[in-house]
C-alpha cells in the first residue's frame, strides 16, 4: 500500500487561511448588501419669481411623506430667481427648506450667483449656504456639491479654481464611491429642435477626463428643465426637471437609489 505522508502544519494553515478567506468574502458581501439607502434631487426652484414658493412647498410636503428613509435632499441651483439678496424671498425659501426632515445640500446655478453683480451676490451665496464646492458622505458614498458656472462662463472667482478643488476633492475620497452634483450639464443643451453649444470643448474634456479618473459612480445637474440623461465617457450623467414652472412645466422631484454601487432614480410629478 502507497503511504503518503502529509505535512499537517502545512496542511492545517492553508485550511485555516480558506477559511478566513471565505468569512472575508461572505463578510464583504453582507457589506455590499447593506450599502443601500435613498436620497432626494430638486433642482431649479427659480424662488421670488411667478408661483414657485407654493410650488416649493409642495414638494417639501412630500418628500416628508415619503415611506422610506431619506438620507439628504441636494438642491442643484437656481436657488432664486436672481434674488439671493431679497431678505423677504431668502427668509421666505429658507423657511421653506428647513421644513425638510431630511438634511438639505446646495449648489448655486447662474441665477443665484451673477457675474454682473459677482462680488455681492457671491457673499450673499456664502452667508446663506456656505461654500462653493463641499463634501460630505453617507453610507459610505461621498457626495461633492461643485458649482461650476466659471467653467462654463469662463469668469473667475477670487481663490475658487473649480477643477483642481475638485481634484483636490477627489484624491481625498482614497477611491470610494463618489456622487457629483452641480448645476448646468457640461454636454450641449437641445431645444427648439436644435442644439445650442455648452461648456468649451476643452473645458469639457478636462471635466470629462477628471471625473472619470476617479471613482465617480454618477454626475447629477439640473438648469435643463427637462428629464435628460447622458454619458461622459463611463460616468452616468443625470439631469433633471425642475420645481419652477416655465414652459408649463409640471412641479418634479426625482428620488434617487444607491445599490451597491449602482443608481436608479423615479421622478415624482406634483399637481
Amino acid at each position: 500500500m502507497l503511504r503518503v505522508k502529509m505535512n499537517y502544519p502545512k496542511y492545517l494553515m492553508r485550511v485555516l487561511i480558506g477559511i478566513i478567506c471565505i468569512i472575508s468574502i461572505n463578510g464583504h458581501a453582507e457589506k455590499r448588501q447593506e450599502n443601500h439607502f435613498y436620497f432626494v434631487q430638486i433642482t431649479d426652484t427659480h424662488l421670488g419669481d411667478e408661483n414657485h414658493l407654493d410650488r416649493t412647498k409642495k414638494v417639501v410636503d412630500h418628500i416628508n411623506s415619503l415611506p422610506m428613509e431619506i438620507k439628504c435632499v441636494v438642491h442643484t441651483g437656481d436657488i432664486t430667481m436672481e434674488k439671493l439678496e431679497d431678505k423677504k424671498v431668502m427668509n421666505a425659501g429658507l423657511s421653506v427648506f428647513q421644513k425638510l426632515k431630511a438634511p438639505i445640500h446646495y449648489v448655486p446655478g447662474n441665477h443665484d450667483i451673477l457675474p454682473q453683480k459677482l462680488e455681492s451676490t457671491h457673499k450673499a451665496y456664502v452667508e446663506k449656504f456656505g461654500g462653493l464646492i463641499t463634501q460630505t458622505e453617507y453610507e459610505g458614498i461621498v457626495f461633492i456639491f461643485v458649482y461650476t458656472e466659471p467653467l462654463r462662463k469662463d469668469f473667475t472667482i477670487k481663490d475658487y479654481y473649480p477643477l483642481k478643488q475638485l481634484e483636490d476633492y477627489l484624491k481625498q475620497s482614497k477611491g470610494k464611491p463618489v456622487i457629483l452634483f452641480h448645476h448646468a450639464p457640461s454636454v450641449d443643451d437641445f431645444y427648439n429642435n436644435k442644439f445650442h453649444k455648452g461648456w468649451k470643448t476643452e473645458i469639457r474634456g478636462k471635466w470629462i477626463k477628471l471625473i472619470n479618473a476617479y471613482n465617480v459612480k454618477a454626475v447629477i445637474a439640473g438648469h435643463f428643465h427637462r428629464d435628460e440623461h447622458h454619458w461622459l465617457e463611463d460616468v452616468p450623467l443625470y439631469v433633471s426637471s425642475p420645481i419652477a414652472g416655465y414652459w408649463g412645466r409640471q412641479a418634479t422631484y426625482r428620488i434617487y437609489e444607491y445599490h451597491n454601487g449602482k443608481i436608479g432614480y423615479r421622478t415624482q410629478y406634483i399637481k
